[in-house]
């Protein structure tokens, strides 16, 4: 999400924030096959399946040889933290990343910053994920990296150059909180299936939230008017990446692996927007460049798309995207005990508002 009030101290500088081929972060469990004891197949040792690593446990899928990611993805919950500990702490970390840009705006432009972030991501990630990167299907590969275009590439290119172009900071943040019902209606449509009115219902409060917090900083703009389409285009590439995910997960990928090549493959994107306007790829030497890099790499990209991702293997899109309503107001959070900004009853009203539509998407989509 975009987060308006920030972003308009230094619209012209900052940028969006705020995470085979599928699922990023979840392993298929074993199933018990007929006249063999649970989890164990015709052929196979006891407590393996094909296509599983042996030391898992029967019945479970789960043991020595299975990530960290994968534990707290299982949807099962065991021995992962309940989901809604976990959507906390996305929220949380996605609304590091407009604090990231903003420590980055003095010293370097966004899109050198957010080069640099896939780059220190990819390279911390590589040791962990070369060995399945190796392994992976050369399909599985093209379908992570097109999600990671998506996510990542798309969203934050769409939204930061509307604002270069002059499209508010405000107006650029609402339409990229419209990702809840852009994700809702193609997975609709990719279903068959209308949501729940009550995910209708919780989608348009928690919208109202958003617009209630960010409404000091709605204004229209100089912009070309081709450019007030660039956010929308970014919402929709997130939304695009976030219900093919979720499709894709019955051929799960681990999540250092997945995160790992969605940085690779964003990061020459992000580069190219860098030569075009004429810049350079070299770091810029200062300490709140270098600050907010790792700031933006550790908490918004690991943390962020991390738990994004994972939240995303044991939720439905519309949940899992109508949780970032609230990262707006926890934005504001960072916000004033960072730099002092002020808050208002508005904006305290607006984020109370989009919790309630969250709990309403929650209560629809288990329904």
């Amino acid at each position: 999400m975009i987060q308006a009030p920030l972003v308009s101290s230094a619209a012209s500088r900052c940028a969006p924030q705020a995470g085979g081929g599928g699922s990023i972060g979840r392993r298929p469990r074993p199933s018990a096959g007929p006249g063999n004891g649970p989890g164990t197949n015709p052929g196979t040792s006891p407590g393996t399946n094909p296509g599983t690593s042996p030391g898992t446990s029967p019945g479970t899928g789960q043991g020595v040889g299975r990530p960290a990611s994968a534990l707290l993805a299982d949807p099962t919950g065991r021995p992962g933290l309940p989901l809604p500990v976990l959507e906390a702490a996305l929220v949380f970390a996605w609304s590091s990343g407009f604090v990231g840009l903003r420590f980055a705006a003095d010293h370097a432009p966004v899109f050198l910053s957010v080069f640099w972030r896939c780059v220190v991501v990819a390279l911390a990630l590589l040791p962990w994920a070369a060995r399945e990167l190796a392994r992976m299907p050369p399909a599985a590969l093209r379908r992570q990296a097109a999600i990671g275009l998506l996510a990542m590439a798309g969203y934050l290119a769409g939204v930061a150059q509307g604002i270069a172009l002059g499209v508010p900071a405000g107006l650029a943040a609402l339409m990229a909180d419209l990702l809840p019902i852009g994700t809702a209606l193609m997975a609709a449509v990719l279903a068959r299936r209308p949501p729940d009115a009550r995910v209708w219902l919780g989608l348009a409060a928690g919208l109202a939230g958003v617009v209630l917090v960010a409404r000091g900083a709605l204004a229209w703009g100089d912009a070309p008017r081709w450019a007030y389409g660039l956010p929308l285009l970014g919402m929709l590439s997130l939304a695009a990446a976030t219900v093919w995910q979720k499709r894709a997960q019955a051929a799960p990928v681990g999540l250092a692996a997945g995160l790992c090549l969605q940085c690779a493959v964003s990061a020459p994107v992000f580069a190219g927007l860098v030569l075009a306007q004429g810049g350079s790829l070299m770091p810029v030497a200062s300490a709140g460049f270098a600050m907010a890099v790792l700031w933006t790499a550790g908490l918004s990209t690991l943390g962020g798309y991390g738990l994004y991702w994972i939240c995303l293997a044991r939720g439905t899109p519309t949940r899992v995207a109508s949780v970032l309503y609230l990262s707006p107001a926890v934005t504001l959070a960072w916000a004033w005990a960072m730099f002092g900004e002020p808050l208002s009853w508005a904006m305290l009203l607006g984020a109370a508002v989009s919790a309630c539509g969250v709990w309403l998407v929650v209560r629809g989509e288990r329904g």
